[in-house]
């Protein structure tokens, strides 16, 4: 198979808009609580009538403030309650909200800004007023910068008392479907970043049509914990989804603390990328290590990741093995089910591939996890695996709506109500995006019979090695960058004899790692030639290597002191390698791998 499309199950009316879909939802129980903010030790719980009353409130005083409905409006801030808030005050004023990470340089800050014309922007705090206001002078069409952390909401909500109901209700009603409800600007993983504008038909008609799909877990009374950046187009969608699909919504703002706040709001369904599944699994191990109880769970480990592969074979798990996974849930998969709240069911992994492995040991432990597929273009979702059909190492078949098809040289091709309208002020980019009206996304994927996508790799990141070789290295880095010392790997080998890889320590999991091996305290630059450190590394590597064949597998790795971060310059704020900085900074080192191919590799 290389093509297919899914039906729509759910239509709207083309006249409709995101704002609709918040006036459902309150209409259905006005009462009924929509989100929860913490308060002190516990949360405090906000009704849909109280939500839709502050958004009427605060999009009164946007109105007050001069924006006009079409007005690009900023918002920059960590992922916290008020986000949300703001971006439905921005659509119930007709406007058009565009995040900005917090993340983002002055310089990033500036493109955005001056690109979209954003007029009034609401940052989170001086910290972050301070990097608009080193380049606010270059950008005039910004009127007015307001601080979440300095009354920003209570401040608009006053500017706005005078202002009619019937403003808002009419304004509410000004967009439809094809009309732009945000512009998100991607990474710029390979240059500028482009701004794709999001209908409100792409972010409304998915919204109900996933939940359609997925009924077992976007569902009524479901709850989940928004902690991934709202800047980034995966959180923005959940927004969406958990308004269309009842789903009680709680923020958290530092992912370092999450489990803390999953703990304590207790979610249905957990929305993460890799990385947070990694780091769980890697904590529970050390953890177990450092209470003398490695091999008890390194022994539940290899059991659930049996007994979830087992569930694949028409005969299922034996009764030998159902009843190991009994034991093995009694001594550690409940406490990791408590970690995550002891309600998750789903989780939903998005942004880069989980890993198969990965993948059974938490269906395993009772947490099912969902590997989907999209991106900024395409509203984040286009494929996602469903409780009933699921192909763990796949990302699902695609929702309703939605089609893909696999091109001649295994780029994936997608259309449908998921697709952007295009990137703004750049016609250029959005023609080249498009191929006979199928959007172009940069991947390499496979679809089976069964209409299940696998992504296998970027199409701009293809190594092709001094003997002719295509090798992806998306595999390769995912699997190494699963171990609890690996922070960031990248893969290189472009016109070289032979694959080889940089790789950088996580300092989080670092201490752990050692406590656990006996290992005194030390840096991650002292760390990085360890000889004990290196030969863990190279037996990460040499798993690695498993999963390709000889020609594609890591002949040589070296450690970086340093890691790669946001901060640096080296990753995006969604945790992609800016590849191409990457390989121009780190040219030597990269050289000092191919200099003598005699000294000891990974094989």
């Amino acid at each position: 198979m290389d093509e297919i499309t899914i039906p729509q199950a759910v239509e709207l009316p083309a006249t409709s808009n995101l704002n609709d879909l918040l006036a459902t939802r309150v209409a259905s129980d006005p009462r009924a609580t929509l989100a929860e903010r913490p308060s002190g030790d516990g949360w405090q719980p906000v009704s849909a009538a109280q939500f839709d009353a502050e958004v009427v409130a605060v999009a009164k005083g946007l109105v007050a403030r001069g924006v006009q409905p079409g007005d690009p409006v900023g918002i920059m801030s960590h992922t916290r309650y008020e986000w949300t808030l703001l971006d439905f005050a921005a659509w119930a004023a007709g406007a058009v909200p565009v995040p900005i990470y917090e993340t983002s340089s002055a310089e990033q800050v500036e493109w955005i800004l001056t690109d979209s014309g954003i007029t009034l922007l609401v940052v989170e705090d001086s910290g972050l007023a301070a990097t608009v206001a080193e380049v606010s002078d270059r950008a005039p069409a910004l009127r007015e910068v307001l601080e979440i952390e300095d009354g920003a909401i209570a401040k608009l909500t006053a500017a706005g008392a005078d202002v009619a109901d019937d403003e808002i209700a009419r304004r509410r009603g000004l967009a439809d479907l094809a009309d732009v409800a945000t512009i998100i600007y991607t990474s710029g993983t390979t240059g500028t970043p482009k701004g794709a504008e999001i209908t409100h038909g792409n972010l409304a008609l998915l919204g109900v049509n996933a939940v359609a799909a997925v009924p077992d877990v976007f569902k009524d009374g479901g709850r989940t914990l928004l902690f991934l950046p709202l800047a980034h187009v995966f959180a923005r969608y959940i927004e969406i989804l958990a308004i269309a699909s009842g789903t009680v919504l709680g923020h958290w703002a530092d992912l370092k603390t999450v489990t803390a706040g999953l703990e304590a709001f207790r979610p249905t369904y957990i929305l993460a990328v890799p990385r947070v599944f990694e780091k769980v699994y890697n904590a529970a191990e050390q953890k177990a290590a450092a209470g003398g109880k490695l091999k008890i769970f390194h022994w539940a480990a290899a059991t659930g990741i049996a007994y979830s592969r087992a569930l694949d074979t028409p005969s299922g798990p034996s009764l030998w093995l159902r009843l190991q996974h009994k034991v093995a849930d009694t001594l550690v998969f409940s406490k990791l089910r408590a970690v995550l709240g002891g309600q998750a069911q789903y989780a939903v992994s998005g942004g880069g591939p989980l890993g198969e492995r990965l993948g059974h040991f938490f269906r395993g432990l009772g947490v099912t996890i969902l590997e989907g597929y999209g991106l900024t273009e395409t509203t984040a979702p286009t494929s996602v695996n469903r409780p009933d059909a699921i192909k763990i190492g796949s990302v699902g078949p695609q929702l309703p709506g939605c089609g893909v098809r696999i091109a001649s040289d295994g780029e994936v091709l997608l259309r449908g109500i998921q697709v952007f309208r295009g990137y703004h002020n750049n016609p250029e980019a959005t023609a080249e995006a498009f191929a006979d009206g199928w959007f172009r996304s940069g991947d390499l994927g496979t679809l089976d019979d069964d209409g299940f996508l696998t992504i296998t790799g970027r199409k701009k990141e293809i190594i092709v090695t001094a003997g002719g070789k295509n090798v992806a290295p998306a595999l390769l880095e995912d699997r190494i960058r699963a171990h609890a010392l690996v922070s960031q790997c990248v893969v290189v080998g472009d016109n070289r004899p032979f694959i080889g890889a940089l790789i950088t320590l996580d300092a989080e999991g670092l201490p752990g790692w050692l406590k656990m091996h006996g290992k005194p305290e030390m840096t991650p630059a002292q760390a990085a030639t360890d000889p004990e450190v290196l030969a863990a590394l190279d037996a990460a590597v040499t798993r690695a290597n498993q999963a390709v064949s000889k020609a594609e597998s890591i002949r040589k790795f070296a450690v970086l002191p340093g890691d790669l971060t946001v901060e640096n310059g080296y990753l995006t704020p969604k945790q992609s390698v800016r590849r191409h900085v990457f390989v121009k900074d780190f040219a030597a080192e990269i050289d000092e791998l191919y200099v003598d191919t005699r000294q000891k590799s990974a094989s």
